[in-house]
């Protein structure tokens, strides 16, 4: 991969220094400053703010193989984390070309100044291309990005940063992307030219408890949609606390870091709980944390999964849909033991993307149904997981896609 390209300033105020030694240079974005992270790449077209937000992009750079990222500047409803003051999501971020000013009735602001304001470190004026190509060959690597207006680096010292940073494996992170205290949500869906409504306690018709190991907004959107209460609790909540709550039913959510690492305190209240019967529903690092729970493994991937364009197959049903995806852990599908089917699998590499307990009203996917890929294909599976928590109260179930 080149160091340079035909983009690059004469004098660079952005530095991309990975751990190999490899220095890109190019032209800085965003916030100031230097942070250590993975570099990984996102196919998506659309949607860079709800992604720059997934609190599942903590301690990553993403690198936006789409060239034009900005166009539609930034605003106050495209935000995915729970908390955005902690400003919990990527840490960097890489585009090919400059950003234009915004261009959409919807913008606030410019995504510059977006950018700043989120602390978020970046750079433009590189060749994406051939850094999408290096980490599809390479791996994901460990990388220091840096901005100074003024163009003063010490790149030994960089280089020497990148080398030591001990990388995702062994991390967790959900510790930190997660609420500090149980929550009431109630927003719902968003309406075009409406924005968000709050769901009346009038409205609801079940409890769902939601741990939040780095739970995405339109998650909990979702449920609230189809009439749920909803209470958000700590990633570090025990069986017990769940328990008083008395739901109906139990939601492990998304997040950032090495399954692994997280479920050391996780799995074995998430073990518990499978004991109690009440439906679960994990979504990625909850889907692999449920893995781990039932006794099979996780390994770290070798580039990961990170984009709006992957199909996925539904063995329930055998349809194919498009999902959106954004992980570097899987679960590895060999390790799965009997009594835990494979229930979806990623048709560009046959990893796997979905699991269900026989016997139990337990089950979960790797990719992310709340988003719009599809653009719906995966919402029957909030409906999937309503109904069977209806079935458990002796409800008629819902239409599952509808």
């Amino acid at each position: 991969m080149t160091a340079t390209s035909p983009w690059t300033t004469e004098k660079p105020t952005a530095l991309l220094v990975l751990a190999d030694g490899t220095v890109i240079s190019g032209k800085g974005i965003g916030a100031t400053g230097t942070v250590q992270a993975e570099v990984c790449f996102n196919t998506a077209l659309t949607g860079y703010q709800e992604i720059l937000t997934d609190p599942s992009y903590l301690g990553q750079i993403v690198t936006f193989t789409f060239p034009h990222i900005g166009n539609i500047g930034a605003n106050d409803e495209d935000i995915e984390d729970l908390t955005p003051a902690a400003r919990h999501g990527a840490v960097g971020v890489i585009f090919k070309a400059e950003i234009t000013d915004p261009s959409s009735y919807r913008s606030e602001r410019h995504l510059d100044d977006w950018l700043k304001a989120r602390g978020i470190i970046g750079m433009c004026g590189i060749d994406t291309r051939a850094l999408t190509a290096w980490i599809r060959e390479n791996g994901a690597p460990n990388a220091v990005i840096a901005h100074d207006p003024n163009g003063v680096f010490d790149i030994d010292a960089l280089k020497a940063q990148a080398k030591a940073w001990s990388g995702l494996e062994g991390l967790d992170l959900a510790k930190v992307a997660s609420s500090g205290q149980s929550s009431r949500w109630s927003e719902k869906p968003w309406v075009w030219n409406e924005g968000y409504d709050d769901l009346a306690d009038a409205d609801t018709t079940h409890h769902v408890v939601a741990l939040d190991y780095g739970v995405k907004r339109n998650i909990l959107r979702l449920f609230t949609g189809l009439g749920c209460r909803v209470t958000v609790m700590p990633a570090s909540t025990s069986a017990e606390e769940v328990m008083a709550q008395k739901p109906d039913g139990i939601f492990l959510s998304n997040g950032p870091g090495d399954p692994a690492a997280t479920g050391e305190y996780a799995v074995p209240v998430i073990q518990d709980l499978i004991k109690t019967d009440i439906p679960m529903f994990g979504i990625c690092l909850g889907h692999q944390m449920l893995g781990l729970a039932l006794g099979a493994k996780t390994e770290k991937m070798h580039q990961g999964h990170h984009g709006a364009n992957h199909p996925v197959k539904d063995h329930t049903t055998g349809k194919v849909e498009i999902v959106s995806m954004n992980h570097g852990f899987a679960v590895d599908a060999k390790s799965l033991p009997d009594g835990v089917e494979e229930t979806h699998v990623s048709l560009f590499d046959g990893t796997n993307c979905g699991l269900r307990l026989s016997g139990k009203p337990v089950f979960s996917v790797q990719h992310h149904p709340e988003a719009s890929p599809g653009p719906q294909d995966s919402h029957y599976l909030f409906r999937r997981f309503i109904n069977l928590v209806r079935e458990k109260k002796g409800e008629p179930a819902l239409a599952e896609r509808g």
